[in-house]
């Protein structure tokens, strides 16, 4: 009984003691803090994604900021965000980058072919952009935008005048606004012309494409990097090491854009994708 008695106590001591390690160990976790663009489903996507394999996988405390892009760059040139997924650059962000690039270092890139531009269904006529003042009628002429102020906003004000579309007029609205013009649009197999941007989920539900920009009114097609604090890869460097191979393609950022578009919380939509792609999320942590 005395040695049963023994036995128990230090059992208990073992556990308590293992209790201990195991809430030290937690308060000893590094934290991350990562900054988003407040309401850009794409880094929104992106940034649970990465988060959730920080967290789960790597065993970081992980906190998640959304913020407006010029807010974001700074936070990370000052060390008050550790990253964020979110850099649009050569041109969307260039301006951010170029009075930031000595505060900041560039980790990778997490997609590549981001664009700008006007977007059609598939089904509709129009190829190019001066093709909308031959259609104008079909579009009831006007093209459906988002904010006014965002910057495919202004690029479309842009186009008009260089491809001299009289006819045609922009009418902002805001992002879901459009996306429900091209729910009900595509419902009826009825042309429209939207303001846009690739990664995003409509193209994961629809098949659509952008209109031909011979003027390159809109620009090349950029990349979405991955952008930390230079403090980042001593703080947490296989952090680093994650973020350095993270990249993915159009069609699993959009497969997470769409699971949130259609209700999912983005926490959880993100939790579904890693779990279905082991394979995808081991081979970014090699």
């Amino acid at each position: 009984m005395r040695n049963l008695k023994t036995l128990c106590l230090q059992g208990l001591g073992i556990a308590a003691l293992a209790m201990g390690m195991t809430t030290a160990m937690a308060a000893d976790k590094t934290t991350l803090t990562i900054g988003y663009v407040n309401g850009w489903d794409d880094s929104v996507a992106a940034t649970y994604v990465a988060g959730e394999i920080l967290r789960e996988k790597l065993g970081y405390e992980v906190e998640l900021k959304p913020v407006e892009p010029a807010i974001m760059w700074q936070g990370v040139a000052r060390g008050d965000l550790d990253l964020t997924l979110s850099a649009w650059l050569p041109a969307t962000h260039g301006e951010y980058y170029e009075k930031l690039k000595d505060k900041v270092t560039v980790v990778g890139t997490n997609y590549e072919g981001a664009k700008i531009g006007l977007i059609v269904p598939d089904y509709v006529a129009a190829k190019t952009i001066a093709d909308l003042n031959t259609y104008s009628k079909e579009f009831d002429g006007k093209i459906t935008g988002i904010d006014a102020g965002a910057g495919v906003m202004r690029r479309t004000e842009d186009a008009i005048k260089e491809y001299q579309l009289s006819d045609i007029k922009l009418m902002p609205s805001s992002g879901p606004a459009m996306a429900v013009a091209l729910t009900r649009a595509e419902k009826n197999k009825e042309a429209i012309v939207v303001t846009g941007w690739i990664p995003h989920w409509m193209f994961a539900k629809w098949k659509l494409r952008f209109l031909e920009d011979p003027k390159k009114v809109f620009g090349d097609d950029e990349h979405v990097d991955t952008v930390a604090n230079p403090g980042l890869a001593t703080k947490a460097p296989e952090a680093v090491a994650f973020l350095e191979n993270f990249s993915w393609r159009g069609e699993e950022v959009g497969a997470v854009m769409l699971a949130i578009s259609e209700g999912a919380k983005p926490e959880q939509a993100a939790k579904d994708w890693i779990a279905k792609n082991p394979e995808r999320v081991a081979g970014w942590l090699k």
